[in-house]
């Protein structure tokens, strides 16, 4: 399992390519946590979509990298 996953928000491009912007991370809890994920925004996505990535590699271990 993942340590984390970088929470993003997709914005269409004026080419009209989609793009996915950094707005925080996203933790799994371990065990019986109640909580299933924890999320810590960065900032607020204007359009209220989030999408979850697993991180690239070489980034596992720095959730504020990238």
């Amino acid at each position: 399992m993942t340590k984390f996953y970088n929470v993003t928000t997709p914005v269409e491009g004026t080419d009209g390519k989609t793009r996915f912007h950094k707005v925080g991370v996203a933790f799994p809890q371990s065990g019986n946590a109640k909580p299933v994920v924890s999320i810590k925004l960065f900032a607020t996505p204007a359009n209220g979509e989030l999408v979850l990535f697993a991180p690239k590699l070489g980034t596992e271990n720095d959730p504020g990298s990238e």
